[in-house]
């Protein structure tokens, strides 16, 4: 169980650089522009009154509402125990917080050295895999995109059923009987039809068809995303993958691997456009041309996973995302420039787009990927 431990003096700024570090250790995205303006708050306002504090703190490190809890609880933590040190008479005014870091393989009575920790430190225990799973993919190194490639790998993109040509046997009683099993039936007991036997349409798995863009402005989170695409073709039957960038390319062989070294060094090869260029009405006439209207997305669900920033005419991607949208049992965009604060579809290909989405969704972290599934797993 590794800990990092951090010793604050009353300073504003020095408050301030570590009550941001306690939160970037939660698992929070803290940037240094954040950390400075709450410094000048606390500046300006001090630390004597505790809700001045609070919201100076809230209103400057916290970007998203699911992060209102965590900060509540650090804040309880952090300020009260500063602010009780600070009415003491000693000479000095510094409080130690320990951040304790649980390994998956911890066992459950690990913390047993608790009692022995001098009372000057407070302790803040969190799961390496919980911070993993809400930290933003644009955050995230080499050894944790091996981690959330990991996590990713055990999602089940199940989607929902459609019935099939083929008829197989069921016990409710259809519009159409089963002659080969009653007959067999009727020979076991003498020749009499006894018990009457039908069949109804056999439930097929939906194909997924997954749509990336690999482009410039995509590109810190297109290197998480490819390895959802691969764990998505790697563990699901009936799944196609294509890059978007300044062209369509096609991927699902090279991601078949179950390795995932093999399988993504191998899309890597496959795409020459990698944080080049985006046209992705130029692509999707293209994918639309030669793969979805003809058969590949009819009735299946199409997720495209994209900022839509898009260089090439606006009116041409609404029109092949209408051509998508008829033929697709379900199209899905995936923006991770959803999570920003105060984010609104102004760039003019994703405006173009989002009035053919069924369904609009973030995707910049684990914890938006299973979203993701819950989203493809509805009928």
């Amino acid at each position: 169980m590794p800990a990092a431990m951090a010793s604050v003096t009353s300073g504003p700024a020095e408050i301030a650089v570590a009550f941001g570090q306690i939160l970037r250790g939660l698992g929070l995205t803290v940037p240094t522009s954040c950390t400075n303006t709450f410094a000048e708050a606390l500046c300006a306002t001090g630390i004597d009154d505790r809700d001045t504090t609070y919201w100076a703190g809230r209103a400057t490190l916290v970007r998203r509402p699911e992060d209102i809890a965590l900060y509540d609880r650090a804040f309880a933590v952090f300020f009260e125990r500063l602010r009780s040190d600070s009415d003491d008479d000693g000479a000095t005014e510094t409080v130690s917080v320990t951040i304790a870091v649980d390994s998956d393989d911890d066992d459950a009575d690990g913390g047993g050295d608790s009692d022995d920790a001098s009372d000057d430190v407070i302790e803040l225990r969190f799961s390496t895999t919980e911070i993993l799973r809400n930290k933003d993919f644009a955050t995230y190194t080499s050894d944790e995109l091996t981690q959330a490639h990991e996590l990713m790998s055990h999602l089940r993109l199940v989607g929902a059923p459609r019935a099939s040509l083929r008829r197989g046997p069921t016990r409710r009683i259809t519009s159409q009987p089963d002659i080969r099993r009653t007959v067999r039936s009727a020979i076991r007991a003498g020749g009499e039809p006894i018990e009457r036997h039908f069949s109804a349409p056999t439930p097929r798995l939906r194909r997924l068809v997954l749509l990336l863009d690999v482009s410039g402005s995509m590109e810190p989170y297109a290197r998480a995303l490819l390895r959802f695409v691969h764990a998505a073709v790697a563990g699901r039957q009936k799944v196609e993958a294509f890059t978007m960038g300044t062209r369509l390319t096609r991927i699902t062989r090279e991601l078949t691997s179950r390795d995932p070294d093999i399988a993504l060094r191998a899309a890597g090869q496959r795409v020459l456009d990698w944080s080049g260029g985006t046209r992705l009405g130029a692509d999707l006439r293209e994918f639309n041309d030669q793969w979805g209207v003809r058969g590949l997305a009819r009735n299946s669900i199409v997720v495209i996973l994209s900022d839509g920033w898009d260089r090439g005419d606006p009116d041409e991607l609404g029109e092949q995302m209408q051509r998508l949208q008829r033929v697709t049992h379900r199209l899905i965009w995936v923006n991770p420039l959803k999570v920003t604060p105060g984010y609104a579809p102004l760039a003019r290909g994703m405006a173009a787009a989002l009035p053919y989405v069924d369904r609009f969704v973030e995707g910049h972290s684990v914890a938006a990927m299973e979203e993701l599934t819950a989203v493809i797993s509805q009928p």
